[in-house]
């Protein structure tokens, strides 16, 4: 299989999510070897310089602890220079591993490649794989589609989540963007019709 170029340096949390990626991509892949990031002062000014410079990928597996990582890292670059990248929810235990993790999902480590290429390229992370702008998704319209702020929204949002393959922990501030960039605005008002059916 060709190796694959991408626009930007990838943030991973370990070394084997670092070393999985490298078995098929050209390009920079920094590790925050997990929480130890949250009090390494020169790799969070490592990664605010790349940001400044350029953009960066956020690929952190999904489960808590992916999340806990991604929301500081967010926190701490401006949201423009973020390109975040969400891999599905799959039960599964790594080969390396003797018991699967506690929430019982792969991370980016087990994923496989396709998969992996597949979120990078949704993300507009590939070279050469230009995503076309399209109309942005916005929280007013999760709102009137009834995926927020409702009695049943809960309910609703988690169905549309597994039905994208996207993992349960994305929040309603990135929950748009990363909506704008798989279904139109189009594609999720017919997606809320079926899924209400389907439920309800």
């Amino acid at each position: 299989m060709e190796r694959l170029r991408v626009k930007y340096p990838i943030i991973v949390e370990g070394r084997y999510d670092k070393a999985r990626l490298a078995s098929f991509i050209e390009g920079d892949i920094l590790q925050t070897d997990g929480f130890q990031v949250f009090s390494d002062k020169k790799k969070l000014a490592l990664i605010r310089r790349l940001a400044a410079e350029e953009k960066v990928v956020i690929l952190t597996d999904s489960d808590r602890a992916g999340f806990r990582i991604r929301g500081y890292l967010a926190g701490a670059i401006p949201p423009e220079r973020v390109l975040h990248v969400y891999i599905p929810q799959v039960q599964g235990k790594e080969r390396r591993k003797r018991r699967p993790s506690a929430e019982g999902t792969l991370g980016v480590e087990g994923m496989e490649t396709e998969v992996l290429r597949e979120a990078l390229a949704k993300a507009g992370a590939l070279a050469g794989e230009e995503v076309p702008p399209r109309q942005p998704i916005t929280k007013g319209m999760l709102y009137a589609l009834g995926f927020s702020g409702g009695e049943r929204s809960a309910v609703l949002r988690r169905a549309l989540l597994k039905r994208l393959e996207l993992p349960e922990g994305i929040g309603a501030n990135a929950l748009p963007g990363v909506l704008t960039r798989l279904v139109s605005p189009a594609q999720l008002e017919e997606l809320a019709k079926e899924l209400r059916q389907e439920i309800f």
